[in-house]
């Protein structure tokens, strides 16, 4: 198995080449990025192979590439794959807009090729833990949800991702889109309905996308969520991001955090304290389902339809913030 990544637009890129040379049997090919100085960069950090264009990397004839490019750039990307008959995975969101979602979606099919959406959290050990018991039926059924993914000003780590054509928006494109799929997958059912508010309020001077958003959905089981979805963490927090959720069911309150797998630690020469992770790598076992899914010429566990889904709701989200009324899905 032979995998290649491209572009290192995406802060995720630099996990992944770990995640891809720790597999047994596979092959990291080496990676391509249009942006010159930082393809160098990390050609010289990783000690890889920069292919100077995406077609000298195609020609190579990797099995499979990951796509770690700005949001609004996937879509041609996965084309491109897909006509050279290379399986995908594409970074979150899937795309900026549904046509260009549902466009990478079609041509993966018409090529027989994979396409799998990077959600890392469905790989998460505590998630995993929650799913088998709902799916044991250990808590009755579930009445509401109340989840947070908070984070850090991405800026500090690339700036396209405050850029709102680049990456289709601030806070709420960013992180609703894992708890949107955590939530259809714990419930195994659709969003049919969203009601949004975005603010402004942090990191006004900084940027011109919204910093903070809170949904709540309706989903056709009835069950209905929140998502407090923002860039509120401080600079100095032990780590970029967090998830977390709140399961109110039959048999009582469900809490868990996804980033609970790890210790604190303190030292004489840094202002801030840390997170050591001692726990399971969910981007591993996700870079290894992708493999899994080539080799056994099956589907993946998250498909391109369940990144379609995420881009859905956040786009709800955005309507209905805009508009102050509730929106409808599908749109």
């Amino acid at each position: 198995m032979r995998l290649a990544i491209v572009s290192f637009a995406h802060l995720h890129a630099e996990a992944y080449i770990h995640n891809i040379r720790a597999l047994p049997g596979v092959e990291f090919v080496g990676f391509c990025d249009d942006d010159a100085a930082r393809g160098q960069h990390f050609a010289a950090q990783f000690n890889a192979r920069l292919f100077p264009s995406y077609e000298s990397l195609l020609a190579e004839q990797p099995d499979g590439v990951i796509i770690c490019s700005e949001n609004n750039k996937h879509r041609p990307l996965a084309e491109q794959a897909a006509q050279a008959g290379v399986h995908v995975l594409s970074e979150k969101p899937l795309a900026t807009n549904l046509e260009d979602a549902r466009a990478m979606i079609d041509a993966c099919a018409a090529a027989g090729v994979t396409l799998m959406t990077a959600f890392p959290m469905r790989f998460s050990a505590p998630l995993l833990e929650v799913k088998a018991t709902l799916n044991a039926g250990t808590l009755g059924r579930v009445f509401s949800l109340n989840t947070t993914n908070q984070g850090q000003m991405p800026i500090a780590h690339r700036q396209w991702f405050v850029d709102k054509e680049l990456a289709g928006g601030g806070a709420m494109m960013d992180h609703t889109v894992h708890l949107a799929d955590v939530l259809r997958w714990f419930l195994n059912t659709e969003v049919t309905e969203v009601y949004a508010v975005n603010n402004h309020i942090l990191h006004r001077d900084t940027v011109d996308v919204e910093t903070g958003g809170l949904l709540m959905l309706t989903l056709a089981d009835g069950t209905f969520a929140s998502i407090d979805c923002s860039w509120s963490k401080p600079l100095n927090y032990p780590t970029w991001g967090g998830l977390t959720m709140e399961l109110i069911s039959e048999r009582g309150l469900t809490v868990v955090d996804a980033f609970s797998q790890n210790l604190n630690v303190y030292n004489q020469s840094n202002s801030s304290h840390w997170w050591a992770y001692w726990g399971s790598d969910a981007n591993q076992a996700m870079i290894a389902e992708f493999v899994a899914a080539i080799r056994g010429q099956r589907p993946p566990a998250v498909t391109g339809e369940d990144g379609y889904r995420a881009v859905e709701v956040a786009l709800a989200a955005y309507r209905s913030a805009e508009t102050g009324q509730p929106v409808k899905l599908p749109l």
